[in-house]
Formats: C-alpha cells, structure tokens, sequence
C-alpha cells in the first residue's frame, strides 16, 4: 500500500514583479480580519459601536506585533547574535519567529491605549475579541505549514507531515515525514474558540473571565503541541521555555477564573458574556437604557 501524508507546499513565496507576497504574512492578515470582523459582532451586541474595535485593532496589532518578535528573539537569541549569526535578521518576521506570549502581551498595551481613547474599560473588550484572538492564532498556524517549520518528530502516522529535505532537522535528514504540529495546534485553537463561545452562553463570567478561559484552555494545547516539536528551543530544568512560560500563565488564568468564579447576577449578552456595563434590570425603567446602550431584550443578534 502506498504510505500516505500531508504534503507540504511547493512554495511559500508568489512575486508580484519585485513585491514577495509571503504565505505567512497572509495567514496572519487573514487571522487578523476575521478576528476583528467576529470582535465587531460581538461588541456591537453588546451595545456598542463596532467602529471603536477597528481604533482598538490599530493600537493592538502593530504592538502586538512588536511584542511576539520581541518575545521571540529573548527566549532565542542565538539564532541572531551568536558568532557567525546576521543580527539583522532578528527584524526578518516574514521568516516566522512570533511568540504569543510577547505578542498578547504587547498587544494588550495598544489595546489599553485604544480602550482609553474611547473611555472602554480593556477587560469588557477582552471578553469580547478572545474567540476572534484564538481563532486568528489557529488560521496563523498555517504560516508554519507553508514555511515548513515547527513540525514535531519523524512518524508514519498517515498524517504525517511531509518536510522537504532542506527544512528537515540534521540529525534525521534522512527521514520524510514528521509530526504536523502547526495542525495539532490550530485545530486545539478552534477547539478552544468553540469552548470560548459555550462557556459564555452557559456561565455568567465576570470582567475578564472569559479571556482568562482562553488563555487557559490555550496553554493546556499548547503544552503538548511544545512536547512533540523538534525545532530549537532553550531549555530550563528539562523543558523548554515556552513550556515554563505557559505553566505560569495558565497558573495566573486559573487564579483569575478561580477568584471570581461566583456571578455577580448581572445579565447574560447573546453570547453569554456578562455585558458589566448593564446594570442590574431592577434599576434600569422600562423601556430605557443606560446612556450608549440598548434596552433590555434590544441586543441585535451576534
């Protein structure tokens, strides 16, 4: 029987004349606009004007942006400033190399900045852009697979990655196909983002809650897609950095949702999301709203 695979792709690279036009800087614009289109559904259902996301999304990205290469380049400096290394390539981002860790991080200061220009308290838009933030992450994945990177080790799973000679690792240049862990993790991506939009029809989650869900439920994926890549990665005490960050942030997340695990008795959004702008319905009249925001039973559909 003829072994089956995942084939990779021929290129990763189109030229528009002198212009490259990378896959990966297209998976990760195409991430970017979904998760914004969904975070302007979601904020408008809370009352709210769409337009102030695409303000948000002007701060977040470009910081966010900034942030996971800076995240990236910390944790692997020797890919850049070892001897026989081009520094300068620590500016190369089309070349893959962004943390999410430095990108989340980053990218909640422009969002600060953005929420405070429109007087938005950043934990309300939190709740509302974590479905779109990891659901961009799972459609960002797909830059790996066209660069052919962050695979896991050899195996003849059926769906087994196929690596062109020249990205395989050198100690197995020999072998073909390898764990798709850029898939492992996007499909864990959507998963996540399906429990995001569960959890906040079923749960009345406070401020900030329903982020600290997603990040984590998307440490806990992350994790195990960390254990089965191969690619370089610093070490300490036997795992691999990423792993250490991951353990501390879904340590603080799980803090986080355990200290307001009990509701406030607020009322729900369409998608569940505790909208905390909405004061309780005994002290709004009928057929009134708080100023900016739609009477109760007025929230359009998301």
């Amino acid at each position: 029987m003829r072994p089956t695979y995942i084939p990779s792709p021929s290129q990763g690279v189109w030229y528009l004349g002198p212009v490259p036009i990378r896959a990966y800087a297209l998976c990760i614009l195409l991430g970017i606009v979904i998760a914004t289109l969904w975070t302007q559904r979601r904020w408008a259902a809370r009352g709210r004007d769409p337009e102030q996301v695409l303000d948000i999304v002007f701060w977040a990205v470009p910081f966010g942006i900034v942030g996971g290469r800076l995240y990236h380049v910390i944790t692997d400096p020797e890919l850049y400033f070892a001897p026989g290394r081009q520094p300068i390539r620590a500016l190369y981002i089309w070349d893959g190399g962004l943390g999410i860790w430095g990108a989340v991080a980053l990218g909640a200061v422009g969002a600060w900045i953005g929420c405070r220009k429109h007087g938005v308290r950043l934990a309300d838009f939190a709740d509302a852009v974590a479905p779109g933030l990891v659901l961009a992450q799972a459609i960002g994945r797909w830059g790996n697979y066209f660069n052919q990177e962050l695979f896991g080790g050899p195996t003849t799973l059926p769906w087994g990655l196929l690596i062109d000679p020249a990205h395989r690792p050198a100690d197995t240049p020999d072998i073909a196909t390898y764990q798709p862990t850029f898939l492992y993790e996007s499909l864990w991506d959507v998963g996540v983002a399906l429990l995001l939009v569960w959890a906040g029809r079923r749960f009345q989650l406070r401020r900030g809650r329903l982020f600290a869900l997603y990040v984590a439920a998307y440490t806990v994926g992350r994790a195990w897609v960390e254990a089965l890549r191969v690619d370089h990665a610093n070490h300490f005490l036997g795992l691999r950095l990423n792993d250490w960050t991951s353990l501390v942030v879904f340590l603080g997340a799980m803090a986080f949702l355990l200290v307001g695990r009990s509701g406030d008795g607020r009322a729900a959004d369409d998608d569940g999301d505790v909208d905390a702008d909405d004061p309780p319905s005994a002290e709004v009249p009928s057929g009134k709203a708080p100023s900016g925001e739609l009477p109760s039973g007025g929230v359009p559909g998301a």
